[in-house]
């Protein structure tokens, strides 16, 4: 049997070495977005060489690989497709600019560096409940993960797709969304995010002594909320679109919740 450390750090090692290639790919390219679309596949990889390489009991350590290879696919594809044949994205442009012809080696540990360390922070959850051998049964808690997992999976794909047919109408064009799961929350995607790794943070719960793998979905709930999506998203779309602010004051942030009548 690998043991738990060794397994842990072998995965750390091959996601270094994966952005490493990646952020070599970036400067052939001269696009660092491709970042992007690698962020969900990063997940899938460690999911399944930790399945190989660990001895935790099977029938949970293939339920955490399904759902995380679901959602890392889909999010792979769907971030793929928005963002083929458009270059680089503007934040990533905006950091170029910053920091002029220095960003070619600062990409490696502002972009591609962070993003791995990040990903392996978060899949801890994934990873510690696959080496974990006990309970050699499946729980209610195991149950419960997939039901809130299957409830963030719904949200996030859904709500990628009504804004992915919102913005495909030309008359649509700095217009707001606020249609479908959007009239709830202004991040419904981001939501369904959050909620898929409360989820899997519920299924590694199962096995005795995991509450600490807490720090996983902590993470990523943090960084969509105050870091690169929320705060980040609409800081840009509130300077470029008048009628987000309207928006904004009678639609939740994040929690869907039903829009508030805005007051005049």
């Amino acid at each position: 049997m690998n043991s738990a450390i060794a397994i842990v750090s072998w995965n750390l090692a091959v996601l270094m070495m994966l952005m490493l290639a990646l952020w070599v790919f970036s400067l052939i390219k001269h696009n660092v977005s491709i970042i992007d679309t690698f962020w969900g596949l990063g997940f899938v990889l460690v999911a399944w060489i930790t399945l190989f390489r660990a001895d935790g009991y099977l029938a949970r350590s293939l339920v955490l690989l399904i759902v995380t290879t679901v959602w890392g696919l889909r999010l792979a594809l769907h971030i793929g497709k928005r963002n083929w044949g458009k270059g680089e994205d503007r934040r990533y442009q905006a950091w170029r600019r910053e920091h002029g012809k220095r960003f070619w080696w600062v990409s490696l540990f502002t972009v591609f560096g962070i993003q791995g360390i990040l990903l392996w922070i978060i899949s801890v959850v994934v990873q510690v409940g696959q080496l974990s051998p006990y309970p050699a049964r499946l729980t209610w808690f195991d149950g419960l993960g997939v039901v809130i997992w299957g409830v963030g999976f719904g949200f996030e794909a859904v709500a990628d797709l009504q804004l992915d047919r919102f913005k495909a109408e030309p008359g649509n064009h700095k217009k707001v969304m606020n249609q479908g799961l959007w009239a709830y929350s202004r991040h419904p995607n981001y939501f369904g995010e959050a909620l898929i790794w409360w989820g899997i943070f519920c299924i590694t719960l199962s096995s005795p002594g995991n509450f600490w793998t807490v720090i996983s979905p902590l993470t990523i709930t943090f960084l969509l909320l105050k870091v690169s999506g929320v705060t980040l998203l609409e800081k840009t779309i509130a300077e470029t679109r008048p009628d987000y602010r309207a928006y904004m004051k009678t639609t939740s942030a994040f929690i869907p919740w039903f829009p508030k009548r805005e007051r005049h």
